[in-house]
């Protein structure tokens, strides 16, 4: 389930990045300058293609005052 889990929360924040970076009006090479990344990583980043580094992918967010933030699963006690 886990794997699961992870595939839809890459996929999803490949959208979130795709859509804001839409929604402010910019390219993919201004949205790489910008925040300081490889033109590459955010190509990879939208299609979800790769494990992203959280503070790679912090660097994207924080251009648009987004950011990751590490959270402790919570487990089902049996």
């Amino acid at each position: 389930m886990q794997t699961k889990s992870y595939s839809f929360m890459k996929t999803r924040l490949s959208q979130c990045v795709k859509e804001l970076r839409k929604k402010y009006g910019l390219t993919q090479e201004d949205l790489a300058y910008r925040s300081g990344v490889s033109l590459f990583f955010v190509r990879e980043l939208e299609q979800g293609k790769t494990s992203q580094r959280m503070d790679m992918v912090n660097k994207v967010l924080n251009l648009f005052d987004y950011e990751l933030v590490p959270q402790k699963r919570e487990h089902a006690q049996s």
